[in-house]
């Protein structure tokens, strides 16, 4: 079964289009969707359209979570871009059963997906929702062994939007260490699939990931991030640094 794991969309249009004609064109009939869908970003109403059609499933972010219920922990920046998403959902475009669809949507989402040996969260297998994994967590062993505990072989998160793979011995791999293609081993394994519409490597192309066969495999897309970065700049409620991180791939 070949599928792509996409995350961390971000309300960012421009980036999800490019990644939605480049799984096309990969022939992947699959999609995950990681979370995340909305928050930041320019487009949420036309992001959480384009996954409630293409997204066989889709877990709850952070960020969905927050748009749908009191925010918690979010700086002001992040925190204005909640309420303004918030107001596009009630009062963007469609009739109000379009409407009503995606708050049902986000409402209906689950917090973790299991397959097997996979498992699939947005944050991490210990608090699916909201803890972060860094790559400098393998330092910490206590909570890196706490994360592979709570799992069965292999689990599939976001939520940083720094692509990479933990192993259980406690290193961290880069999509470009393993140039871009890694075969999971026959032990416990976490895998960051990346972001699409807001990566925060040092690279600003749009990021996912293609899992078939036990092979992971990271693609990073050009997309047209000035265009975004404008539509960011002309909402007040949007920071503009959210445009120019942005750019900057951070």
């Amino acid at each position: 079964m070949k599928r792509a794991l996409i995350s961390d969309i971000h309300a960012n249009w421009e980036a999800l289009k490019v990644v939605l004609d480049d799984i096309r064109a990969h022939g992947i009939k699959e999609i995950f969707c990681l979370g995340d869908i909305v928050g930041y970003g320019p487009n949420p109403c036309q992001c959480l359209d384009e996954i409630i059609a293409k997204s066989k499933i889709t877990i709850l972010g952070n960020h969905d979570q927050a748009t749908l219920f009191d925010p918690d922990g979010f700086n002001p920046v992040a925190l204005r871009a909640v309420y303004w998403t918030r107001q596009q959902l009630e009062e963007g475009p469609g009739t109000p059963a379009v409407r009503n669809r995606r708050w049902d949507f986000l409402g209906e989402l689950h917090r973790t997906h299991t397959e097997g040996d996979y498992l699939f969260v947005h944050g991490s297998p210990r608090e699916p929702t909201n803890e972060y994994i860094f790559p400098e967590d393998i330092y910490n062993q206590r909570k890196m062994d706490a994360q592979f505990g709570r799992i069965q072989k292999y689990c599939f998160q976001g939520h940083t939007h720094l692509p990479g793979i933990f192993t259980s011995d406690y290193r961290f791999v880069p999509p470009e260490d393993c140039n871009y293609t890694y075969r999971l081993p026959d032990e416990k394994t976490l895998v960051n699939v990346g972001s699409v519409g807001q990566p925060r490597d040092g690279d600003n192309r749009a990021c996912y990931t293609i899992l078939e066969d036990g092979v992971v495999t990271f693609r990073r897309l050009d997309y047209p991030v000035e265009e975004t970065r404008r539509k960011i700049y002309e909402i007040p409620e949007l920071d503009n640094m959210l445009g120019d991180r942005l750019l900057a791939g951070r």
